[in-house]
């Protein structure tokens, strides 16, 4: 097992509600079955998460846990109902999951993720220091690899980095942190409210630019109350969820050209 690991992995695969543009697209119920090169998205997370040396535990929370209980059974993945929100369904699975942490936490539209990548986030995770890491891949990578795609990007002074979706809460007190997103969560895709949230000097500082990313979670532990640290990925698939139909054909392409 690598040094990063023991992880039991929460996959969220809760519902965004009926007009979820890739469960319409698709003609499916939730947007986690939606058909992905053979198989439902959620079958590509949870056959990575299988494979990953770090984790050794997977439960998954979903709206409607009836539509993926059989498709969950094959990982041996424990079966949750969702919370209203991302950050309350990480809230209730550590409190009713034995044995939580460390606790990965990962989406069911990131079908793009592999074991090898897993593995060295949870390497990172553990080697920061830090109770909460995150994923982001830095605006570069992402351009030049898909310069079609859109992304919603965090702007520091060094460079514009997006969301990975990969999560490490190392330690219970890591939920404080939780706790916080939970209040700022429905401002995912305005950044400057997220950066609000943290006091008037930190949206000044990131409105004119002159947060680095190392400054800029070390602002962000300090108002959180427990250690955060990002941890920079550098290849852009890393970056890829399934919000719209397009990501959806990409991702469908990008799993063509593994094989």
């Amino acid at each position: 097992m690598p040094a990063g690991g023991g992880y039991t992995a929460l996959v969220l695969a809760g519902s965004r509600g009926p007009e979820d543009p890739v469960a319409l697209a698709s003609g499916v119920a939730e947007k986690c079955l939606a058909p992905l090169h053979g198989k439902p998205m959620l079958s590509w997370v949870l056959e990575t998460l299988q494979a990953s040396a770090s984790v050794t535990g997977i439960a998954v929370t979903a709206s409607r846990p009836e539509l993926v209980t059989a498709l969950c059974g094959a990982s041996g993945a424990k079966v949750l109902r969702a919370a209203r929100s991302p950050a309350q369904s990480v809230l209730e699975a550590a409190e009713s999951l034995d044995s939580a942490f460390p606790l990965l936490v990962v989406t069911a539209d990131n079908p793009l993720l592999t074991p090898a990548r897993i593995d060295a986030f949870c390497t990172a995770a553990a080697n920061s220091g830090a109770e909460i890491a995150a994923g982001l891949v830095p605006s570069a990578a992402i351009k030049a690899a898909f310069p079609e795609s859109r992304r919603t990007y965090l702007r520091f002074r060094d460079e514009r980095y997006c969301g990975a979706n990969l999560f490490a809460l190392r330690s219970e007190s890591a939920l404080a942190g939780v706790a916080f997103w939970r209040k700022v969560e429905q401002q995912r895709k305005r950044p400057w409210r997220i950066v609000q949230a943290f006091g008037a000097g930190s949206l000044l500082a990131f409105a004119l630019n002159r947060l680095t990313l190392e400054q800029a979670f070390a602002r962000a532990s300090g108002t959180l109350g427990v250690t955060a640290a990002a941890i920079p990925l550098v290849e852009a698939e890393a970056a890829v969820d399934v919000d719209r139909p397009e990501d959806l054909a990409l991702a469908e392409r990008l799993l063509r050209a593994r094989e």
